[in-house]
């Protein structure tokens, strides 16, 4: 398969995905961590299909020693044993916040509530933020086309 459009070619989106990924290295140097950001990072993008954004987390992850078993388990988070209840409210609100369409209220007063006993302000605004990023940087890629499984763990950081 090939992409529709070359971001890095094209002078508009060039200028704009360098703003965007100075914003993902803002997120990534967060408080929030590591592991919670590759987690819902690769949620975000299996709940909305983007294959460049799974291969990308799931390898970064690994690289960074995330488990397989916890990798392979985050499509049935809600199952699994092997996330903590803060990874497990990170999950539910990006869960919730990738998928407004579906839910008529948005995110849950409830999973709200949630999240903010496990993250403080700083944190929770880094988490808002890495959601709303990750469901723009899958729709940018889905539209386009982006192929998938060529992703070098680093290439864009």
């Amino acid at each position: 398969m090939d992409a529709r459009l070359n971001f890095f070619a094209n002078p508009t989106a060039g200028k704009v995905l360098k703003h965007v990924m100075a914003a993902g290295k803002v997120i990534k140097d967060s408080p929030l961590p590591a592991a919670t950001q590759e987690l819902v990072a690769l949620r975000v993008s299996q709940i909305n299909g983007c294959a460049v954004c799974i291969d990308m987390h799931t390898k970064d992850a690994t690289a960074a020693g995330e488990s397989q078993v916890r990798l392979h388990l985050v499509a049935a988070w809600r199952e699994a044993t092997v996330f903590t209840e803060a990874e497990r409210a990170a999950l539910e609100l990006a869960e919730e916040g990738t998928r407004v369409a579906d839910a008529a209220g948005g995110v849950s007063d409830e999973v709200w509530a949630n999240a903010a006993k496990h993250y403080d302000e700083e944190q929770l605004g880094a988490l808002v933020i890495h959601i709303c990023f990750m469901n723009m940087a899958n729709r940018v890629n889905i539209i386009t086309r982006q192929p998938a499984g060529n992703y070098q763990v680093g290439q864009f950081h």
